[in-house]
């Protein structure tokens, strides 16, 4: 059965500053996981308040805007069998001291709030994130 799928990835701004987008690329890559389309970009925090609208409610949610918008992220078309799922596995826990080893949040999470990536965590979310960054 094939259940080839899109997901959204981001590169978040503390990755990035580090220089370790080849190095996440590279994770995808080895786990079967198509990097379909690639961008570097800086979104404004209302763009960031706009793509994190599903957390307005929670008390983090500021604090998430300010820090995605805070310097350039790359975003990412994954693809591959489950990509989402996948993608999920491959990133680890949202807090890197509890993610699974050689996780991209375990290797270079810096905390709950720099965590290194974002991964849609639904097929819905997944074609709204996608939309939201790849606007054909």
């Amino acid at each position: 059965m094939n259940n080839r799928e899109q997901t959204l990835s981001i590169i978040k701004p503390d990755a990035v500053e580090r220089n370790l987008i080849d190095d996440i690329k590279k994770i995808f890559i080895s786990n079967n996981i198509n990097i379909k389309n690639s961008k570097k970009i800086h979104i404004t925090k209302d763009e960031a308040a706009e793509f994190y609208k599903v957390h307005q409610s929670k008390p983090f949610y500021n604090d998430l805007c300010a820090y995605l918008s805070s310097g350039p992220i790359v975003v990412m078309i994954l693809e591959g069998e489950n990509a989402i799922l996948a993608n999920r596995k491959i990133m680890g826990a949202t807090d890197p001291r509890k993610a699974e080893e050689n996780t991209i949040r375990k290797l270079y999470g810096i905390s709950i709030d720099k965590n290194s990536v974002h991964g849609s965590d639904s097929k819905e979310n997944a074609k709204k994130e996608i939309d939201f960054f790849f606007k054909d």
